[in-house]
Parts: structure tokens; sequence; C-alpha cells
């Protein structure tokens, strides 16, 4: 069935004017969750190899303040420790090793590799402040600022590093103080007319919404209103192929490796970048 929805798509798709002209930009969703060991050097480094030069990544914030790249709040899903990264040190969750055995990876690595590229040009950077007990209002504020201040340090002049979040709070922070910050919204909800409201009336012209129930009338008039659409998941080529017919300028990959062989060979007529 999987098959037979792909061929569907791509035929559809290579019949369609639209396909010709439309550029898509795939980012390596956590440096590729579902291939690699995800939010690590090696994750990135692989994605890298591969020939991604976008990516995406999540930021928690310890007990004693360091900028640490981890998904969950909780330890347990992807490492051999148990624990609240924000109720742990820095010396404590270094001692932790991934389910793969690698190591947890802290801010100031992740941006160590990516200056040592030197051409990677997309990079997101989720603001991970939920449960949103876990970061009051003082707390918020340093988190957010620690991770503006070493984000932008180095950031290459023709490079895009978005902040973006589906907690409201760091989002209004970082434009309160930082105007003209780069920042994207995330909702688990369909690009429509709520999701588009809701990006116009915070002042953010980037959309992260889910495929699920997205049409492409939503994300044309999405486009007519100056948002740019990043769409997700990116759980199979399906899903590629998906978020393409969609009309999506941005697209979220777990599988960044099948992604790209998959396009290069399935579907020349996109204008993918990676």
């Amino acid at each position: 069935m999987k098959k037979i929805i792909i061929a569907c798509i791509a035929a559809m798709m290579a019949a369609s004017a639209f396909a010709q002209d439309q550029q898509v930009r795939f980012f390596s969703h956590r440096g590729g969750r579902m291939e690699f060991d995800e939010n690590t050097i090696s994750a990135f480094e692989a994605s890298y190899k591969a020939g991604y030069r976008g990516y995406e990544t999540d930021i928690r914030m310890t007990k004693d303040g360091k900028l640490v790249i981890l998904h969950d709040s909780n330890l347990t899903r992807t490492t051999d420790t148990e624990g609240v990264v924000e109720q742990m040190t820095e010396a404590e969750i270094r001692k932790a090793r991934t389910k793969k055995g690698g190591k947890v990876m802290f801010l100031d690595e992740l941006m160590d590799w990516l200056d040592s590229k030197g051409d990677v040009t997309y990079v997101e950077f989720e603001l991970k402040t939920n449960p949103a007990n876990l970061y009051p209002e003082d707390r918020l504020k340093e988190y957010c600022e620690k991770l503006y201040e070493r984000v932008m340090r180095n950031k290459p002049a023709g490079a895009t590093y978005l902040f973006t979040s589906g907690d409201y709070r760091g989002l209004r922070y970082l434009q309160q103080a930082h105007p003209g910050v780069q920042m994207l919204l995330i909702t688990g909800k369909p690009c429509n007319d709520e999701t588009i409201a809701l990006c116009k009336a915070m002042g953010i012209n980037r959309l992260g919404a889910t495929m699920d129930g997205t049409s492409r009338a939503a994300v044309k008039k999405a486009h007519e209103q100056g948002l740019i659409v990043s769409l997700w998941p990116g759980h199979s080529t399906a899903d590629a192929m998906l978020g393409v017919y969609l009309g999506a300028d941005f697209l979220c990959t777990d599988i960044p490796v099948e992604v790209k062989s998959f396009m290069e060979t399935k579907t020349p007529w996109v204008k993918a970048v990676y």
C-alpha cells in the first residue's frame, strides 16, 4: 500500500506544472533520528557527509545553567541514565551515554562543529522549555539569553539560524529582547486559518505545522499571507512526497539519507535542497 501511495503521488507531481518550479528545503531532524544516534555529533556528521547543510536540534538547560542538546526533559528514552535534565548538573549529564553508546552533546560542542564546517546554511534551534514549571520567568530569561548569545556569536553571514518553539513564552521574550530575531512557530495543528492567524498575530513569518489535516489550499493561503511553511513529520519517503505535493517550503526528515537518495533517483523534477 505504501508503495502504491508513493507511486500515485509521484505520478500526480510529474504531471503537475507546479512541481517544475517548486523548490523545497529538506533538513535533518535531530541529525536524522531514525537513521542515527539522535542529537549527537555522530548524527550531524553522518547527515553532513550525506550532503545535508540544514539541521534541526533541541536545547535544554541543566540545573547549573549549561545548555545541552536533548529533546526530552527526562533522560530515560535516549540515554542509560534516569533523571530530569533541568534537575541535574552538567557533570552528572556528561556521565550519561546514549542508548547507542554516544556522548550527550552540549550546545558549545554543536556550535563548534557548525563553525568548523563553514558551509552549513540552515539550522533550527528549538527552545525546549517544557514543562513550563521547569522554566519560570527568571529561568526562562536566563535560558533565552544564553541560547541567543551562543547561537548568534559566530553565525555565518549567509546562514539562516532560526529559534523555534511551541512554547510561546520563549518566542515572545526573544522578540522583545532581540528585535529582528528569526523565529518559527511550531504547532501540533495543521496549516489552516487558525494557525496562519496565530503566526500573523505573533508577528512570526514562519509556521511549522503538521501535515495531518493540511491542504495545498491552506499552504497557498499561508504564502499569500507572507508566511513560510515548514511541515512535519518526516518519518518516511511518503511523508516527503506529501510535503512536496502540499507545497511546503521546508520539510524535516528523520531519514535524511533515504530521503535524499529517493528524491534524487525517483523525483528528479523536484528542486530539492539539503
